[in-house]
């Protein structure tokens, strides 16, 4: 397998704090025992998670007035997978990838996935883009794509998901992901109820086209581009959309696309009741869809939201299988450290909700002690599972300080020498 950061590096750096994790992890261990819970059984929960990077992750985001590059940015889809594969050989959390067409497109795609088998690197679900003009592409996508009046440009839409669909079976994924940003900025402009026909129509012709291994997965937004009117607005459409289209379409969760103070865990808990849940876009918010590092604003958001995921994985509902990935926009940090400190920040809440009292916790429900149920959430919270998440890295090759093995290793400076750098310019989120 290529490695993109010497193992000397990461064996040096993991030498300077093997001793201290031992203790670490032992003292934990212990105050876990007396609680009923054996480290080793959550470790090897942690060590078997997976959540998936996004391509367009490990380049330089931007807002919508201006995007200032970093250093040894990523000039096309075979850098992005050495960044990615970065990500994974100092985490260990991160095997899949996935790609965003037309973004990531290459006439090569055996040599795309050679590349990304080099890397012990996967292809997580494909996501389609109609919510911005390719080049020298025939409609515009200004008014609509699937959802759009005119009945060609919706053609133009539905081909290009088709055309991931065939991008994604070369390469072995098994998913599509469909966000679209139609909707309208003015009352009146558009027809709510006859573009949302649209939508389905459109969506039923792309999802007659999906294998029989495959799952297609719509991501609902509250707003932007369209700032009045979005046609897939929030989780109650987008389970409409799940039901409509039948039995391989599910629904995604971003935790950006919702109003402040929803309930996204409710949310959760709701879709997997009744088997829609498709996965996830993990990142925390602050006043909308920031695309903010995962756990940065709200972690306590987030492992509330594994809560439910664990409960779920205990009780075993059928066809329970999520997918995990991450999506955020990187303005003033170095992508891979962001995108390391997500992946886990995700395992971390993965690992907390492991160790949650599930007995107590069932009890106190039933006995409506609202405190003590609480309590028994945030004695889970509390716990530092660091040393879990370490030693999970440790023994799979991995590194025990992620962020300083990667500053050690010298990575961003080397690419910085080899990429040419990329002039400043205008806004956009990717």
């Amino acid at each position: 397998m290529t490695t993109m950061i010497s193992t000397s590096v990461i064996e040096a750096e993991n030498e300077r704090r093997k001793e201290a994790l031992k203790r670490d992890y032992e003292s934990l261990g212990e105050r876990l025992s007396r609680r009923g819970i054996d480290i080793e059984t959550v470790k090897g929960k942690v060590a078997a998670y997976g959540v998936a990077v996004p391509s367009w992750g490990v380049g330089t985001g931007g807002t919508r007035f201006a995007r200032f590059p970093g250093q040894g940015e990523p000039r096309n889809i075979y850098d992005k997978l050495e960044d990615c594969g970065v990500i994974h050989q100092l985490t260990r959390a991160t095997p899949t990838v996935s790609l965003h067409i037309p973004w990531d497109k290459v006439a090569d795609l055996a040599a795309l996935k050679e590349k990304g088998t080099a890397l012990g690197l996967s292809f997580d679900a494909m996501n389609s883009n109609t919510f911005s003009d390719a080049p020298g592409q025939a409609h515009s996508y200004k008014f609509g794509s699937l959802t759009h009046t005119d009945a060609a440009t919706r053609r133009q839409a539905v081909e290009h998901n088709l055309e991931c669909i065939e991008i994604g079976k070369a390469l072995g994924s098994k998913a599509l992901t469909v966000w679209i940003g139609d909707g309208s900025n003015f009352p009146g402009q558009s027809n709510f109820t006859r573009a949302f026909e649209r939508y389905l129509d459109s969506m039923k012709q792309v999802y007659a086209a999906l294998p029989d291994d495959w799952r297609i997965f719509t991501e609902h937004k509250m707003y932007e581009p369209a700032f009045y009117s979005t046609v897939v607005q929030d989780w109650g459409t987008n389970y409409l959309i799940a039901q409509e289209l039948g039995p391989k379409a599910f629904c995604l969760v971003d935790l950006g696309h919702h109003a402040p103070n929803v309930n996204i865990e409710m949310i959760v808990a709701r879709l997997i009741q009744f088997r829609k849940l498709g996965g996830f876009h993990f990142n925390d918010s602050k006043y909308g869809d920031d695309d903010l590092d995962t756990g940065s604003i709200d972690p306590y958001r987030l492992f509330l939201v594994f809560n439910e995921l664990v409960d779920a994985e205990t009780r075993g509902p059928e066809g329970f299988d999520p997918a995990h990935m991450l999506d955020q926009s990187h303005n003033v940090t170095d992508p891979i450290e962001s995108l390391m400190t997500s992946a886990m920040e995700v395992c971390r809440a993965y690992a907390q909700a492991l160790i949650v009292n599930r007995g107590a916790l069932e009890s106190f429900q039933e006995e409506n002690d609202a405190l003590m149920a609480s309590e028994t959430l945030k004695a889970a919270f509390r716990i530092d599972v660091e040393p879990i998440l370490a030693m999970a890295r440790l023994e799979a090759g991995g590194a025990i300080a992620p962020v300083a093995t990667y500053r050690a290793s010298g990575y961003r400076a080397k690419v910085a020498y080899e990429r040419p750098a990329i002039a400043g310019g205008g806004g956009g989120i990717v």
